[in-house]
């Protein structure tokens, strides 16, 4: 089966940065499309950024100009650099992947079990 294990998050004071890394692994033929979401307590999980075809990037929009998502196609591996770090900021970070399995003709999804970003002073 298919497994994404997130890694980088922690404790970071406002203004700080965080690197967030995301690798897929398992009996993966193809990955379309890898990305971040994210969920603060009490609130819905949201869009982050995705990645689609190792070129195509999609932001929330208030978040493109901090966040940069990135990707290393060789590693089945995402990257999400979080520059200019606020207490809004603070919430389960979940990684996600659309891609062919090679024992499917069709895309599934699946979902990493998360890493927490606590932005605090």
């Amino acid at each position: 089966q298919v497994r994404l294990v997130e890694s980088g998050g922690g404790l970071v004071q406002p203004g700080g940065s965080l690197r967030l890394s995301c690798t897929a692994s398992g009996n993966i033929y193809l990955i379309k499309t890898m990305g971040w979401y994210r969920q603060a307590p009490g609130k819905e999980r949201e869009l982050v950024a995705t990645i689609t075809d190792g070129v195509t990037q999609k932001y929330a929009d208030a978040l493109k100009g901090r966040f940069t998502i990135s990707g290393d196609s060789a590693k089945n591996t995402v990257y999400l650099q979080m520059n200019s770090l606020n207490p809004e900021d603070t919430a389960m970070h979940y990684c996600y992947a659309r891609l062919l399995t090679r024992n499917n003709l069709d895309f599934d999804e699946y979902w990493g079990r998360g890493t927490q970003v606590t932005v605090s002073s």
